[in-house]
């Protein structure tokens, strides 16, 4: 008999379009690797989340993005069920999405990231925390929802009667140069990504616009910087406690070059599976099909019960 995999899509968080492409194109790819898989798309009902995982599946496929998706709360409600899922645990996934306490431990173990300072949302309104140019982010949120790259000459960061993300925000020196991403499968990079906007920074917009965005795989990067790229992403994996796979988002200063220049920004336990989706690009260049790697993925769903 096969394997029984419900798909969680959907949502309510910012990043719901995103979830919904993510859930259906997993859905589908398991399908044709042989798996009994169906798709619900959740809402705020805890009680109707429970109803819709009856007949209990063999494995939940997480393919929620953004706030109660990936920051621990419903990987939660699927450790009291106990059911095996995708991706990482409450703590690791909870961690990731804080930010500031994200970037604590990422320095711990050693991994070089950019500078920051944590304000009130009506002091960032009032007045540069930091000398320009800085980037300006939610503390917990994805997809680049709310950033902003304030430079010489630009507006005020914010304005505080219209920032929807807290009371607040995170202020973090901008590295200049290049994006990079790096995807993490288990204990291995797959590779590094550069990707480089037509226009602008890479925002959501950018993100999810086809043709808004140049993905070069592998990134034409010197050799010391992609393998200290590959290793930074690796060892934050490992210091959030990740499991299954994480897409960490980087910056490499080309004026400083080498493995001096690459800092990490962040790390994703919930990367997007979207045909235009950085993750499964990499596993296709490191010569593993989309179909295979949300296999793998079922095959190595766990649960902390």
């Amino acid at each position: 008999m096969a394997k029984s995999v419900t798909v969680l899509m959907g949502g309510w968080s910012g990043e719901r379009k995103v979830s919904l492409v993510s859930g259906r194109t997993v859905a589908s790819a398991l399908e044709e690797a042989g798996y009994d898989a169906r798709t619900v798309d959740i809402g705020r009902d805890i009680r109707a989340i429970a109803d819709a995982l009856d007949p209990r599946p063999d494995v939940v496929f997480n393919a929620l993005h953004g706030p109660f998706g990936e920051d621990g709360r419903v990987q939660g409600i699927l450790d009291l069920l106990e059911i095996p899922y995708t991706h990482s645990g409450v703590l690791a996934s909870a961690l990731a999405m804080d930010k500031p306490m994200a970037k604590r431990l990422f320095r711990c173990a050693g991994i070089r990231c950019a500078e920051h300072v944590i304000v009130s949302r009506t002091a960032a309104a009032s007045g540069d925390a930091l000398p320009r140019p800085y980037v300006v982010k939610p503390l917990r949120e994805g997809s680049s929802l709310g950033v902003r790259v304030v430079t010489e000459g630009s507006d005020p960061c914010i304005a505080a009667d219209q920032w929807t993300f807290g009371d607040t925000v995170m202020v973090e020196r901008y590295v200049p140069g290049r994006e990079i991403t790096v995807a993490v499968m288990g204990d291995r990079a797959l590779g590094v990504t550069e990707i480089r906007p037509l226009a602008g920074f890479y925002d959501y917009r950018a993100k999810y616009t086809e043709g808004a965005t140049e993905h070069l795989v592998p990134a034409p990067l010197p050799a010391d910087a992609y393998d200290t790229a590959m290793r930074f992403s690796v060892d934050a994996h490992r210091a959030l406690g990740c499991r299954g796979v994480s897409r960490a988002d980087l910056r490499y200063d080309d004026a400083v070059g080498g493995a001096e220049g690459v800092y990490l920004l962040e790390v994703n336990t919930q990367p997007g599976m979207t045909p235009m989706s950085l993750v499964p690009e990499l596993a296709a260049h490191a010569g593993i099909d989309f179909a295979s790697l949300v296999s793998w993925m079922v095959e190595h769903a766990a649960c902390d019960a």
